[in-house]
């Protein structure tokens, strides 16, 4: 796991003598009032054509990570800042910025992309993304700075793609996961289109960037793992009741159901939510690379490390509990055509991977921004919903939601997946606290000032 302060190097790894601190996506494309070429090429990359060809979430996590740690490097190789995540080489003072976060977004993109198959889907990424790099050189004046500018980008994904070469993310699901049905297991879940086969079974094998390994941040067991508990029928029953399409579906716009449709649509896009943040800040091209990449290392090793715990525990969804005709407790009653407002995700429910990778955003933007008070404001197109008879579809919609603080953010994140019906509380406070452990945690090792 590669951290340098200068090429000559004087990182190393680090391990951690401590228990864990207590305790599906791009449909919109916002514009940022403090736009430069490094949050440019960050929309490009986590752009609705480009994201999602790397996979599912955990994928495009990883990919970010890469991505905006090269363009990190790149920067600090012309202008040393902070430390550097590879070793690379120092470039001149005089090197285009601009051509080398171009260079180093656009050849990780390009390296990543060339190992998964080709598509059409593909092919319109990667035209996208050399004609968004031809527009940025075609705005750089020709010469010696703009030839080592690209020199050093290319010098950074160079080094990063060689760094996460074999890392395991190409086999996210090998070998799969299956458990026999019983009390508290889970197993697939039914959805109105077809069954959601387990996912990311094997993404605990993936190497990290920074944190030792995907154990590391094992979230503590659960209450709730006790069927019999209170708490767990506490739990039951409230996801049961604000989480049903039914409900939800009868109160189409009431907050609740806008809540969950926000976060659904789009809202876990945190990389379009720093984007509109760092609007209310006065950061240059070096403090937004370091933002981002931060952000995004934090949410690419917390979700590691929340598949881990997932499939650890591997703890029943909601949709099978609520289906499940007798989980032991008096106070649970079952109801085996129960459905969540919305689709069920297809992994085990504790923890929550939105709310580790929300927690470990909203960490990481707060740690780089010396602020809590980071608020924004987003719309997204929430698509149409299905729903059971005798309920008629929920039609297309936008919805805008307001936050004042990043705490404000992560804490609605949480509670809109019960709204949605899938998930038990107990599990997204517990991948709230996962995210913001593994963020600190890198925080504190990673890309740190230069004296």
């Amino acid at each position: 796991m590669p951290l340098h302060s200068t090429p000559s190097a004087r990182g190393s790894r680090f391990r951690l003598n401590a228990t864990l601190l207590a305790s599906a996506l791009l449909l919109t494309l916002p514009t940022a009032a403090a736009a430069d070429t490094v949050t440019d090429w960050n929309a490009v990359a986590m752009g609705p054509t480009v994201a999602p060809r790397f996979g599912g979430p955990y994928n495009q996590f990883l990919a970010a990570a890469a991505v905006q740690l090269a363009v990190h490097d790149a920067l600090n190789s012309i202008d040393p800042r902070y430390e550097t995540y590879n070793v690379v080489p120092a470039a001149p003072a005089g090197a285009s910025a601009d051509a080398a976060i171009a260079t180093a977004a656009r050849d990780t993109l390009l390296g990543l992309l060339a190992l998964l198959p080709d598509s059409a889907a593909k092919t319109t990424a990667i035209n996208n993304i050399n004609t968004a790099y031809a527009n940025t050189l075609a705005a750089v004046p020709d010469g010696v700075a703009e030839t080592q500018g690209i020199a050093a980008g290319a010098a950074a994904a160079a080094a990063m793609l060689a760094a996460r070469a074999d890392d395991g993310s190409l086999f996210p699901h090998t070998p799969g996961y299956s458990a026999e049905p019983g009390a508290g297991i889970y197993v697939a879940t039914p959805n109105p289109i077809a069954p959601g086969v387990p996912q990311f079974s094997n993404w605990k094998n993936v190497r990290p960037f920074v944190v030792e390994s995907s154990s590391q941040f094992r979230v503590n067991p659960g209450v709730i793992f006790d069927l019999t508990s209170a708490q767990y029928a506490s739990e039951y029953n409230q996801v049961k009741q604000i989480g049903d399409a039914l409900k939800r579906g009868a109160n189409p716009d009431s907050q609740q159901s806008d809540i969950a449709r926000f976060w659904a649509s789009g809202g876990v896009d945190w990389n379009a939510n720093a984007r509109l943040i760092f609007g209310g800040f006065d950061l240059d091209r070096w403090e937004h690379a370091r933002a981002l990449a931060l952000m995004t290392v934090s949410i690419a090793d917390a979700t590691l490390n929340n598949a881990e715990s997932k499939y650890y525990y591997a703890f029943w969804r909601p949709v099978t509990a609520i289906r499940w005709a007798d989980d032991g407790n008096p106070d649970t009653d079952s109801d085996p055509t129960w459905r969540p407002f919305l689709t069920t995700p297809p992994y085990p429910d504790y923890p929550c991977n939105s709310t580790s990778a929300g927690g470990g955003a909203t960490t990481a933007l707060r740690l780089a921004l010396g602020t809590n008070s980071a608020g924004f404001t987003r719309t997204v197109n929430a698509p149409a919903i299905p729903l059971p008879a005798p309920l008629n579809e929920l039609p297309a919609k936008p919805i805008t939601r307001h936050f004042g603080s990043l705490t404000a953010a992560a804490g609605e994140l949480a509670r809109s997946r019960v709204y949605a019906g899938i998930h038990f509380y107990e599990g997204c406070k517990a991948g709230l606290d996962q995210g913001a452990a593994v963020a600190e945690y890198i925080h504190a090792r990673a890309l740190r000032p230069l004296d």
